[in-house]
């Protein structure tokens, strides 16, 4: 994996748990969600086991990647796993991310040709972008965590940026059809102080690429961290920009408040 993935998804899993353990209780709600913190933290454990079972190769059907049927998955998870209470919760969120960390290194030692694509909820993947996945769903949620316990959160730069093959991955999965369809666009997103990368919107389909297109009709400079809470669905875009966040220009910048409107957070 690349450096700092393994270490960030340790650390990320050490944070959730050390909020939940200094937490009063768990049933404070979790702000723009129906989730209760007990319930985001179980949903955690649970996804964190997903993940540590997908890249040991077992496959575990998580719904077809739509939000719908991930919601729908979730909910199914939910019901079925009754542990609210916030020491087992944080125990089982740092051990499957360790028992995720120990199948990579395993299958690390075996020839690339004996390591098929993993099967995931979005789409196949290596275990690398499957690593990147399993932190950006954990800085998502643990984001959540810290705002309904009033705490602050574990997202910075270096774990943002670690998070982006995942999220360059998955951008035409998560493409919402009815915001593309029509749109002809050259969009250059330029994370501060990292790389930047390219969406190609042409005849409804979304092409990312990992540098900008030649002449973009708009180049956005974002914050990574303000990045990644747009992209899931976590931040506005608009109080983002009016605080100089987001700065857009080229030969047509008003395409820039578009931009996360042509994406379903996954």
């Amino acid at each position: 994996m690349p450096e700092g993935l393994g270490r960030a998804i340790r650390e990320t899993a050490g944070d959730i748990a050390a909020l939940l353990r200094a937490a009063p209780g768990t049933s404070a709600p979790v702000p723009g969600s129906l989730w209760t913190v007990g319930e985001a933290a179980a949903h955690l454990a649970l996804a964190n086991e997903l993940m540590a079972d997908l890249v040991s190769g077992r496959e575990r059907p998580y719904g077809d990647g739509t939000p719908g049927s991930l919601a729908a998955a979730n909910a199914r998870a939910l019901a079925g796993f009754e542990e609210r209470r916030a020491e087992p919760l944080a125990t089982m969120i740092t051990e499957q991310a360790g028992l995720f960390l120990d199948a990579v290194e395993r299958a690390a030692s075996h020839a690339a040709a004996e390591n098929p694509p993993l099967v995931t909820p979005l789409g196949p993947m290596d275990p690398a972008t499957l690593g990147s996945y399993l932190l950006t769903h954990m800085l998502g949620h643990g984001y959540d965590l810290a705002r309904a316990l009033d705490q602050r959160h574990m997202l910075d730069r270096d774990r943002v940026l670690l998070c982006m093959p995942f999220m360059l991955s998955v951008m035409p999965r998560v493409a919402d059809p009815a915001a593309t369809a029509g749109l002809t666009a050259r969009y250059a997103v330029r994370l501060r102080s990292a790389a930047a990368f390219g969406v190609v919107l042409a005849d409804g389909t979304v092409n990312v690429t990992p540098g900008p297109p030649d002449r973009p009709d708009c180049t956005i400079l974002i914050d990574p961290v303000t990045f990644l809470l747009i992209a899931l669905g976590r931040r506005a875009p608009w109080p983002a920009i009016a605080r100089g966040r987001v700065v857009a220009w080229g030969r047509r910048p008003w395409l820039a408040p578009r931009f996360p409107t042509l994406f379903t957070a996954p």
